[in-house]
């Protein structure tokens, strides 16, 4: 046999092969898109995102089986260290992402908006007047920054009340608390006064133990999911945002809707109101970049029910810019 009769069987032999294969259901090549995705996603990060993690976890876990989460708060700071340490895929960071940590290879998406509110208790020797008065910038930058103001009969004028002010901020590195510096006169988180307490649950439960105290908080905290009402035992103090030493009806904000109504329509003063963000070491790919995106797109009709503010339709339109 000639080496031309040879090469046209070898040719012949690999064609039936390959009809062989294709009539037993197999590929000779695997379509990566048309796989069902799986894998491991770890997330870390702020206690403001936190809550809407574990929503989005869950429900992307049901349309996506395959896919496994790891999700764990601790605060922005551990969120932004273990995301640009390669500790987690995802870290959650709520505030403003830093020139420096971007030149360390953070990339960042802002996918929901939240807030922090000042939070005391309703055993609050004053409550009747922060509830007719509230508390203006002027009054908490005193309180929390240059501690001018010490006592509650003092912040809402009333001198002859001497009951201390106890001030609580947070001790982890977070971004409610950088947000809520930098409403007080564009500080950081060190410049705030007050006893350290771990997250936001914890500055919650300290606040609602001490009448004297006050403390702040994120919408998802502040308020119970459930009520609709500020968490049992607490309180937000109404910001008077006009400093006209009058709380107005849109100030007062009873319900955890009235203060994501405001927040969503801007007239909640920002900061302390912010977007969160999702942030990775470097522009994300595959499973990562693929869950990121639905949580722009599907993963939107969850944010309310979670009781968080979505994004403006610009703002959304530059996520899903950063994402693709």
């Amino acid at each position: 046999m000639n080496k031309s009769s040879r090469l046209s069987i070898t040719i012949i032999s690999m064609l039936v092969l390959a009809m062989v294969l294709v009539a037993c259901g197999m590929k000779t090549t695997p379509v990566a898109e048309n796989a069902p995705l799986k894998g491991n996603i770890t997330i870390s990060g702020a206690w403001a995102l936190y809550p809407m993690m574990t929503v989005w976890a869950e429900e992307y876990a049901k349309i996506n089986p395959e896919v496994q989460f790891d999700v764990s708060a601790g605060g922005a700071g551990k969120g932004m260290a273990d995301a640009l340490a390669g500790a987690v895929d995802i870290g959650m960071v709520s505030r403003d992402i830093s020139a420096e940590e971007e030149a360390k290879g953070a990339y960042w998406i802002g996918v929901v908006k939240d807030a922090v509110f000042p939070t005391i208790s309703i055993n609050n020797p004053v409550l009747a007047d922060l509830t007719a008065k509230g508390l203006t910038q002027e009054t908490l930058i005193k309180i929390y920054i240059t501690g001018e103001i010490k006592t509650w009969g003092e912040a809402v004028g009333k001198p002859e009340i001497t009951d201390e002010i106890h001030v609580y901020t947070r001790s982890d590195s977070c971004g409610a608390a950088e947000t809520w510096a930098k409403f007080l006169g564009n500080k950081k988180q060190e410049d705030l006064l007050g006893i350290g307490v771990y997250g936001d649950p914890g500055l919650l439960d300290a606040v609602i133990k001490d009448p004297l105290g006050i403390g702040f908080n994120n919408l998802g905290y502040a308020y119970d999911s459930k009520s609709n009402k500020p968490v049992e035992g607490s309180t937000t103090v109404p910001i008077d945002v006009n400093n006209n030493g009058v709380v107005e009806a849109e100030e007062l904000l009873e319900t955890k809707e009235e203060a994501s109504q405001m927040v969503a329509e801007g007239k909640y003063p920002s900061p302390p109101a912010r977007v969160l963000n999702l942030v990775t070491n470097g522009k994300p790919s595959g499973l990562v970049q693929a869950f990121i995106l639905w949580t722009l797109t599907d993963g939107q009709k969850f944010v309310g029910d979670a009781g968080f503010i979505q994004l403006t339709s610009d703002q959304l339109e530059a996520s899903l810019n950063k994402i693709r």
